[in-house]
């Protein structure tokens, strides 16, 4: 399956009373690149990444939404939203987001990526929107896009296709593990099963199930 990439975005310092960081600066705030971008194994260059102790590391290098999905919101709201509103570094064309297998892999211009779990809502979020609302209504959609590790550094850039190489045969998607973890917890032991899912989050559905570790 192909899709392409509609934008590649770079976060610019935001300073506001609703940034998360404690120096009150965010990146959520991204911008279309004129051009390619290097994609390294810590996330894009030029990227400015706000409040690290929840964002960026390399299982959250990069943040991909979708561009159906983003047009679902702005029909919704009844205002424009321009490629990088959702704070993504990569607004993708014609790619199934929710869909993606934890695991899968993306041949995007020379990099290679990997999905690794959904986004969060969070209050910076709804802050940078004005709207107070925003993580119950994100939530409730759930369609809340894609983190992916970088396995190969390369460039990207806009109309760069974005090929899935290779996808893990047990199944459980981006959309399965945001139900899982917000609105339907009987979805959790499912990932149990899911050995790409990053570490933090394995425990996290752990503790949940009041599971030990073999």
């Amino acid at each position: 399956m192909t899709g392409r990439l509609a934008a590649v975005n770079l976060g610019v310092i935001t300073e506001a009373e609703w940034a998360g960081d404690p120096s009150g600066r965010s990146g959520i705030d991204k911008r279309p690149a004129d051009g390619p971008v290097t994609v390294r194994l810590g996330g894009l260059a030029g990227d400015f990444i706000g409040e690290r102790a929840h964002h960026g590391g390399p299982d959250q290098a990069v943040y991909a939404y979708a561009e159906e999905d983003a047009a679902w919101w702005s029909a919704e709201l009844g205002r424009a939203l321009r490629p990088g509103a959702f704070g993504e570094n990569l607004t993708t064309y014609a790619v199934d987001v929710t869909g993606a297998v934890i695991g899968e892999r993306w041949a995007v211009g020379s990099a290679l990526l990997e999905v690794t779990k959904p986004r969060t809502p969070c209050a910076t979020f709804a802050g940078f929107w004005g709207m107070p609302d925003l993580i119950k209504r994100f939530t409730a959609r759930a369609a809340p896009g894609a983190y992916l590790r970088v396995l190969q550094e390369g460039a990207v850039g806009a109309g760069d296709p974005v090929e899935v190489v290779d996808r893990p045969a047990h199944g459980v998607t981006i959309g399965q593990v945001f139900r899982a973890t917000t609105l339907e917890p009987d979805l959790l032991p499912a990932l149990l099963d899911v050995p790409e899912l990053p570490a933090a989050l394995q425990e996290k559905v752990r503790r949940r199930l009041g599971v030990t570790p073999a």
